[in-house]
């Protein structure tokens, strides 16, 4: 199984690369991709070092095109394939139908991936986009049971990706107006949930921090409670007399445990969330699983998800807590 790792910066890139990766995955510095935070992705010129990095060590570079253009902005996503295929990226990782038609259409050596935000769970909505927009890979939505995935796995005419590790998302993805709601910029066209000029962070004298979306209450942290990145889905509410997460609790996905099963099924790679997150996480992350995945692909019989392994990647939880999500559910 390929093992695909996040790179939000050329330190992060050839970290992720040093670390074990197969391939990374990156954007460029505009709303074209799903991180569109200031001082987050590539300009030109960085995307091109890093390619040459990952290639003289032969890893690959995907770019996430993986964004909603509406028409008066389509020419931009036109513009961001054009130039992946310019400097050499290995795939594109596409949500559009139009960002895909234009890469079939002029730069057909070029592979394309389904993107997680393209939100295709069944095999019709794969073999569509394989016959109509000729896609490599599709990356399957987190959503979906380990049974559903097998399924799709028997029955999909391209090879699939599933994330591995980093934050659950659990709403359907592509789909997502949470943070429109709120704020009146959507994350599936602007690039980003709770954007930064929205997020505003208050101290109060008893050293509690309170956190607002324009100007909406989002959450209140103690003291000595970590807070991550404050998104509506991951907000606390005052629900029937309860404060809560009444929507998701922050925490990780980590599916290591389910590394066998997943190879068993065919999964043809294993996706790391986090272009967000720092070296650090990259770097250890990255590690951890080139191990995990070594190790089996030497004995799979007698593999098993060591201690020092869910030790590492329980530093870098969300909210300190892993899960493996809608994995586990054990309905078809």
């Amino acid at each position: 199984m390929e093992l695909v790792c996040p790179a939000g910066n050329l330190p992060a890139l050839q970290a992720a690369v040093d670390a074990g990766a197969d391939a990374v995955y990156a954007g460029l510095r505009d709303q074209t991709n799903a991180r569109a935070f200031p001082g987050l992705n590539f300009s030109d010129d960085e995307l091109r070092q890093g390619i040459a990095y990952a290639h003289a060590r032969q890893r690959k570079v995907y770019l996430a095109l993986n964004t909603y253009p509406d028409s008066a902005r389509l020419t931009q996503w036109h513009a961001a394939v054009d130039k992946a295929a310019a400097l050499g990226c290995d795939a594109i990782i596409a949500a559009e139908m139009a960002v895909l038609d234009h890469a079939a259409r002029h730069h057909s050596q070029l592979a394309r991936h389904l993107s997680v935000q393209g939100s295709a769970t069944t095999a019709p909505a794969l073999r569509y986009m394989y016959e109509r927009f000729g896609i490599a890979r599709a990356v399957l939505p987190r959503v979906l049971s380990v049974q559903q995935v097998e399924r799709l796995c028997e029955n999909a005419p391209v090879p699939l990706e599933v994330f591995a590790f980093g934050s659950l998302c659990i709403m359907v993805e592509g789909r997502c107006q949470l943070s429109s709601y709120v704020t009146g910029v959507s994350p599936n066209r602007h690039g980003v949930c709770s954007p930064a000029s929205f997020v505003r962070w208050e101290e109060h004298p008893d050293g509690r921090r309170s956190v607002r979306l324009n100007q909406v209450l989002i959450d209140r942290f103690d003291p000595s409670e970590p807070a991550g990145y404050p998104t509506v889905c991951k907000g606390r509410y005052a629900v029937g007399g309860e404060v809560f997460h009444a929507l998701e609790e922050p925490t990780s996905l980590n599916t290591l445990e389910l590394l066998p099963r997943l190879a068993q099924a065919g999964v043809a790679a294993l996706k790391i969330e986090g272009r967000q997150r720092g070296t650090a996480y990259v770097a250890s992350v990255t590690r951890t699983w080139r191990d995990a995945i070594d190790r089996y692909r030497t004995d799979p019989a007698h593999w098993q998800a060591r201690p020092d392994w869910q030790r590492a990647l329980a530093r870098h939880a969300e909210g300190h807590q892993t899960t493996l999500g809608p994995y586990h559910r054990h309905w078809h």
